[in-house]
């Protein structure tokens, strides 16, 4: 299981090449005080720049990272634009699996990191198995998109700069979709006891099902399920909510939209669904926090069209 110290080593490592982003001081959604750690304007517009950096970097420390043979990553974009973006930075080669149906706006942009974008499936389980299979065949390092343990870390950084920054933090609100956001965050804060707010669409609930009676594989579908679209909660996030057990709420659809369209409207932040998802949670009184809560809701994606938000 993630530690805070593998967190705070990956601080260390990834310190200079990923961003510190702010934390935004928002209006109270229902009496509460409200804040939003604006990880959107991260590198590639997306938290997994983190993790793809420390992943990276602690296998090439470690010998198992072959200049010659790059990485593999399987993603619905993110995490492939995270992972591209990082072996451009470090001088190695990036292949993508991605399904055939990601957007368009992430493909392109995963072109114009330099990578080599193989479109396989109509998911990002059928992605991964190809992916699998490329590795087997090259040796290439393999990135996950959020269940390694420097994945994980490297997201986890973000809990670090939310305590950092708002040391009285009583609650962190985080989108889930494979977990690993969730899971870093989670051992990043801990100690501090911080409650974490897990929340999920109500189309892919796979920490909610499993909170039910252990991981199950869960349909893929909705306007979130590019960046939240695993079919099962991954090893670290159940871990973590095996731990200590975070507060889960679903969203509908509408909501999330409501709340992108929100963020923008009110605060020019160009979040893709997925990361709307957590605001969502606010906005359709899902979490319903205390009048004297001191809340921050992660805003952890960019990767959207903007034509498709209102002006």
């Amino acid at each position: 299981m993630i530690t805070r110290a593998d967190v705070e080593a990956a601080q260390a490592r990834i310190a200079g090449l990923t961003r510190r982003t702010p934390l935004v001081a928002a209006e109270p959604v229902g009496g509460e005080k409200l804040w939003i750690k604006a990880e959107y304007m991260q590198h590639c517009g997306v938290f997994k720049t983190r993790g793809a950096f420390n992943r990276q970097l602690a296998a090439r420390e470690r010998g198992e990272l072959d200049p010659a043979v790059g990485i593999v990553a399987a993603s619905g974009g993110n995490a492939g634009l995270a992972n591209a973006f990082a072996a451009t930075r470090l001088g190695v080669p990036a292949t993508v699996f991605v399904p055939e149906n990601a957007p368009s706006v992430k493909v392109e942009r995963l072109r114009s990191y330099g990578a080599t974008v193989v479109q396989a499936g109509t998911e990002y389980a059928e992605a991964y198995e190809a992916a699998q299979d490329r590795v087997e065949n090259t040796g290439a390092l393999f990135c996950h998109a959020y269940d390694q343990p420097e994945i994980v870390a490297g997201a986890g950084v973000i809990g670090l700069e939310v305590l950092s920054d708002l040391p009285d933090v009583d609650t962190i609100v985080v989108a889930v979709g494979g977990g690993g956001l969730y899971a870093g965050i989670e051992a990043a804060v801990a100690e501090a006891d911080v409650r974490i707010v897990a929340v999920e669409p109500v189309a892919i609930p796979t920490l909610h099902a499993a909170l039910a009676g252990g991981p199950v594989d869960v349909s893929v579908s909705g306007v979130a399920a590019d960046s939240l679209g695993a079919r099962r909660i991954g090893e670290h996030g159940w871990a973590a909510a095996t731990s200590r057990r975070p507060r889960s709420v679903l969203v509908e659809e509408e909501a999330i939209l409501e709340a992108r369209q929100h963020l923008w409207s009110e605060y020019r932040m160009p979040t893709e669904p997925g990361a709307a998802a957590a605001y969502a949670a606010l906005l359709a009184g899902a979490y319903i926090p205390a009048a004297d809560e001191r809340v921050v809701v992660i805003a952890c994606g960019a990767n959207t069209d903007l034509a498709t938000l209102a002006q």
